[in-house]
């Protein structure tokens, strides 16, 4: 066994008040986020994104962000990978967001469904060519015998579509995860973080509540 167990930082970036928190966990998340921003770090947008499969096995994978506003929380992948088939088995996903700069984390339960097509053409066409014709190229999550096959169908694809503008596939586009739950945790020294949970109500608000670290 390699033992981790002395490896280990206080974190003493900040406090997180349930009392002057916002109101709605979007507004929140905004504003953790674009303090986050700032930072400039690498990738801004990582996020873990998790799926159940249809045995309750749970998996896992990096994606990246590409747009959230008052509905929740948008995406972009192959509608027929794995975690597209399990997003449309369950209609259920969490998404979760590390911010160690920050010693912040993000945690949002919700459900998922399709976006529209002409939202995901809007993105589609504002992708890189290369990135369209990857989209193509792959049918992520399947087999491969090798690296060559996959060069080859990018390179049939960009042939295919030489001179032409490429096409948006149709197993291919945005979900939207719109929050059932949300919890901001902020690190706190002696392990004493700070978590704020964030549950909607009939009447369309949401319940802050401190949970215990």
């Amino acid at each position: 066994m390699v033992n981790l167990g002395d490896i280990r930082r206080q974190y003493t970036q900040g406090r997180l008040d349930e009392e002057t928190a916002a109101d709605d966990p979007m507004t929140q998340f905004h504003a953790w986020f674009e303090q986050y921003r700032d930072t400039e770090p690498l990738e801004p947008t990582i996020m873990t994104v998790a799926s159940v499969d249809s045995e309750g096995m749970p998996w896992q994978r990096v994606l990246l962000l590409k747009a959230y506003d008052g509905d929740g929380f948008v995406f972009f992948t192959n509608y027929e990978s794995n975690k597209g088939q399990h997003f449309t088995n369950t209609g259920k996903a969490s998404l979760h967001f590390f911010w160690m700069e920050m010693e912040r984390q993000v945690e949002v339960q919700g459900t998922i469904e399709k976006i529209s097509r002409e939202e995901t053409a809007e993105y589609f066409h504002s992708r890189p060519r290369q990135s369209q014709l990857g989209a193509w190229a792959s049918a992520q999550s399947r087999p491969l015998d090798n690296r060559a096959q996959l060069e080859q169908a990018f390179a049939d694809v960009s042939a295919q579509y030489e001179n032409e503008e490429v096409p948006v596939p149709d197993h291919w586009g945005g979900f939207r995860v719109t929050p059932t739950r949300m919890e901001f945790w902020q690190g706190g020294e002696h392990r004493l973080h700070d978590r704020v949970e964030y549950q909607p109500q009939a009447d369309g608000s949401w319940k802050k509540q401190r949970l215990n670290p």
